[in-house]
């Protein structure tokens, strides 16, 4: 019962809530630029990699503010360094989306194939799911739910790897410029990658949620 009662200062799970929601959108604004480069919609591609800046930018200020507050709080919904690991977990889901974002750019890549798609709307399932566990931090009443999404982003990252493979295997069969095939695979890894921050960020609540229940 103790486990349950968790101190209540909100503003903790108010910022949680908040990045949780950036993450999101981000995750829907990555899926959207690369349907705009597989679509052959460069100019859109742009606009969602801007969309992309200001949320990423918009989460590093909740990041500062809750870390800030967790410098000034004398009680805490749970361990401190748990917090630590929770917030930066989260920021590092939008630092390597807007990655991609950049890597687009930086590659000039104005067209992907429909692969990465497939990737990218994984990654946005995933994003969805970390939000949704987010939001039930706030009561260890939820513990099962909790858990339920925990596991839930675990299958979306193995998703994520499987259609990492699938995308590899035919990039290296079917791409005969050897620049693009460099391009792209970069692209793949580190789209790739979001997942693994987003089951990086559940592992953190499950163990919060073990300690805590």
């Amino acid at each position: 019962m103790f486990g349950r009662l968790m101190p209540r200062e909100g503003k903790y799970f108010d910022l949680f809530n908040a990045h949780a929601e950036l993450i999101t959108q981000g995750g829907k604004a990555l899926s959207n630029l690369i349907g705009a480069l597989v679509d052959q919609q460069p100019e859109q591609a742009d606009r969602f990699a801007e969309e992309i800046d200001t949320l990423e930018r918009n989460a590093d200020a909740i990041t500062h503010d809750t870390l800030s507050q967790l410098h000034t709080s004398f009680i805490t919904p749970f361990d401190r360094d748990e917090i630590h690991q929770l917030i930066n977990g989260m920021d590092d889901i939008l630092d390597i989306i807007q990655d991609v974002a950049e890597s687009m750019s930086l590659y000039d890549i104005r067209k992907v194939p429909a692969e990465a798609k497939i990737m990218a709307e994984v990654t946005e399932k995933c994003c969805a799911s970390v939000q949704s566990v987010v939001k039930l931090l706030h009561s260890m009443d939820n513990a099962p739910a909790i858990l339920k999404f925990c596991h839930e982003i675990d299958e979306l990252e193995t998703d994520a790897d499987r259609a990492l493979r699938s995308a590899m295997s035919k990039l290296f069969r079917e791409e005969p410029d050897v620049r693009e095939v460099i391009k792209l695979k970069q692209i793949y890894e580190i789209l790739e990658s979001v997942t693994d921050r987003c089951k990086d960020v559940a592992g953190t609540i499950e163990a919060i949620v073990l300690e805590n229940s």
